[in-house]
């Protein structure tokens, strides 16, 4: 069982700030568009998303024995126009450095995708996904 909590930081004013907790004692911002302090929720959504794939990648290239000198993702999201505003279309852009084998990136990244990422299983319910590496 995952668990979290989420406390309103700001008692005053309009603001919408939240502090999110997770089970295992981590604690981020939270805010909305008007706040501008932190990650809207939505954003949160995307960047796990990113964080998921790039565990399993890195994982499985290492386990490869690959030679990653460098990793990083890109992401960007399409929205659905009416709320909810759920995630129709997603580009993630692996950027990896080092000596590496083009296959075994494929491999990874299919595994990820496939097999793998939860947070990627349920937004690719609603969203189609463009990857490149």
């Amino acid at each position: 069982m995952i668990e979290g909590k989420l406390r309103l930081s700001t008692i005053e004013g309009t603001g919408r700030q939240f502090v999110a907790q997770s089970g295992t004692g981590h604690a981020c911002i939270m805010d909305d568009a008007e706040g501008h302090s932190g990650p809207k929720p939505i954003e949160f959504a995307l960047l796990a998303l990113g964080g998921c794939t790039a565990f399993d990648v890195i994982g499985i290239l290492r386990k490869k024995r690959q030679k990653v000198s460098g990793y990083e993702i890109e992401l960007r999201a399409e929205q659905n126009a009416e709320p909810p505003a759920y995630f129709t279309r997603v580009e993630i852009k692996h950027r990896l450095r080092g000596k590496i084998d083009p296959e075994a990136v494929r491999a990874a990244i299919h595994l990820s995708e496939t097999k793998y990422c939860a947070v990627g299983a349920m937004i690719s319910k609603t969203a189609k996904f463009e990857t490149t590496f």
